[in-house]
């Protein structure tokens, strides 16, 4: 059940290390929706669509990583589900 929708900025070692693979091979495992890009700023932007469990768990992934990248933090915006997104995709 697609109930909620996140906006994430990932910040510390997060690009350039496979994150945004990493990201979009989880969130699909998860059968979660939405998209993930690289920022000018040096951070990963995520928007993600699902149920609140599956997207807390992503998050927690996240945190521990792909065993390249370093996350030092990762603010999370909880907003109203849009269900405008199919699959989950690497986006630029």
């Amino acid at each position: 059940m697609m109930d909620t929708h996140a906006h994430l900025i990932v910040s510390g070692l997060v690009q350039g290390v496979g994150f945004r693979y990493f990201v979009m091979n989880q969130a699909r495992r998860m059968k979660l929706t939405g998209w993930v890009k690289n920022l000018h700023t040096g951070e990963v932007e995520i928007c993600v669509e699902g149920s609140r469990g599956l997207i807390e768990s992503l998050i927690q992934n996240l945190r521990v990583g792909n065993g390249w990248s370093r996350v030092n933090d990762i603010q999370i915006q909880w907003e109203k589900i849009t269900n405008q997104y199919t699959g989950f995709d690497i986006t630029y």
